[in-house]
């Protein structure tokens, strides 16, 4: 079985096309009929979000961590206690392709760092988004790493102790410390997640962050 982790928190205006798309990759004839159950880690939310979840047959965790790293780990907990074999992490805010989940468990790898990108771009202007592809060109063997796009196999994931309570950038710790202790991994410009570019991001140093960093960078132009 593979296990699809995603916290969340207040995501009621988005977590309906996240969920739609991760089914319909859990449908894709590659996967050969591997089960897949989706664990949405509700954190403080007090929206719609777990009506939304619950409505469209994933596993609902209510916790009350107000920390991204903390709500992550506790999704992959409740996938591996399930029987999980491999865990494939998105975000709330994000739509994964039709191939996502049999491209990360057919690299051949224990860890799949991929890309993502962004389809509505809001109010940031063309300077901004020029800086963004500049910075993160799609290609094999890229440096980043993303939770809306990153898959660990539960055996591995079991080893380096999970993700960290981190408020930010747990993605990245442990893949340093899944790197760090030799694990194999697969960082593929392919298949992209979509995100989106809120301003408000639901991490203080996470997505949103950086492309306002950007933004600041380009000269804080607005879209024309």
């Amino acid at each position: 079985m593979i296990g699809v982790i995603i916290p969340a928190h207040n995501e009621e205006t988005l977590i309906g096309a996240c969920l739609t798309s991760v089914q319909a990759a859990a449908q894709w004839p590659a996967l050969g009929g591997e089960a897949v159950r989706i664990f949405v880690a509700l954190d403080r939310c007090t929206d719609g979000t777990a009506c939304i979840v619950q409505a469209m047959g994933a596993v609902p965790i209510t916790v009350r961590h107000a920390n991204v790293g903390h709500a992550r780990a506790t999704a992959a907990s409740a996938a591996i206690h399930a029987g999980a074999r491999w865990l494939a992490s998105t975000d709330a805010d994000s739509r994964v392709p039709r191939d996502w989940l049999s491209a990360q468990t057919g690299a051949g790898s224990d860890v799949f760092c991929g890309v993502v990108d962004v389809e509505n771009w809001e109010d940031y202007g063309v300077a901004t988004v020029a800086a963004y592809r500049g910075a993160a060109p799609p290609s094999d063997g890229h440096p980043h790493v993303h939770g809306a796009n990153l898959g660990i196999s539960a055996s591995w994931y079991a080893r380096c102790g999970g993700f960290a309570p981190l408020p930010a950038h747990e993605d990245v710790a442990i893949v340093h410390t899944l790197h760090a202790m030799g694990a194999v991994i697969a960082r593929l410009a392919s298949p992209v997640v979509m995100t989106s570019a809120r301003r408000v991001g639901r991490a203080p140093a996470g997505f949103s962050l950086y492309l306002q960093q950007l933004e600041a960078q380009s000269g804080g132009d607005l879209r024309e």
